[in-house]
């Protein structure tokens, strides 16, 4: 059983007809960002809980904008949806998750990573470069070894991708398109 979005997050994601498929989507990647806290948490780092949570939960908001990025590629979403964040009152430090998300860099935060790190594990893929990226950030802020920080995260990914099966097959079973409504027809006399 996947974690519920925040409250907000949700609201905002109602306020934009979220597609159903997104909004299962965001909940697999928002519970596999609560996984990557809570393993930050236990090894004392430095992370912006609430922060990574509601980023994982929205990072891909801007696809109810641009609903064909749910089923094939586009990066559109990406700066749509900061700027649907922004425009609703989010903070600029909670919608940046929305435009780098699928670009981390040596400049990112740890917060950043894990959302970007979120979005690639929860499906059971591995990204060398995102991973050589928080593994940097972890030798620097424990103190520890490359080496040592790269074993402990790789046994980390490992256990989250093996989950990823009953993470598809629970955001498969959504619609990419929201349903029209239709009127009941009238009961007959």
């Amino acid at each position: 059983m996947l974690r519920p979005l925040p409250p907000r997050a949700m609201e905002l994601l109602e306020e934009v007809a979220a597609p159903p498929r997104l909004i299962a989507h965001l909940r697999a990647v928002h519970d596999v960002a609560a996984e990557l806290v809570a393993w930050a948490a236990k090894r004392g780092l430095s992370v912006d809980a609430d922060a990574v949570l509601f980023g994982a939960a929205t990072h891909d908001i801007g696809k109810a904008l641009h609903p064909g990025e749910l089923s094939g590629p586009g990066s559109e979403h990406e700066h749509a949806g900061r700027d649907l964040l922004l425009a609703k009152g989010i903070a600029p430090e909670l919608a940046k998750y929305a435009a780098n998300h699928s670009t981390p860099s040596a400049e990112s935060t740890l917060d950043e990573l894990l959302v970007s790190l979120a979005d690639t594990v929860w499906k059971g893929h591995r990204r060398v470069d995102l991973e050589d990226l928080v593994v940097a950030v972890l030798a620097a802020e424990s103190g520890r070894e490359v080496w040592d920080e790269f074993l402990e995260l790789d046994t980390l990914l490992t256990d989250i991708a093996d989950g990823a099966d009953e993470r598809l097959a629970y955001q498969m079973q959504f619609p990419v398109t929201q349903k029209p409504v239709t009127a009941r027809p009238a009961a007959q006399k």
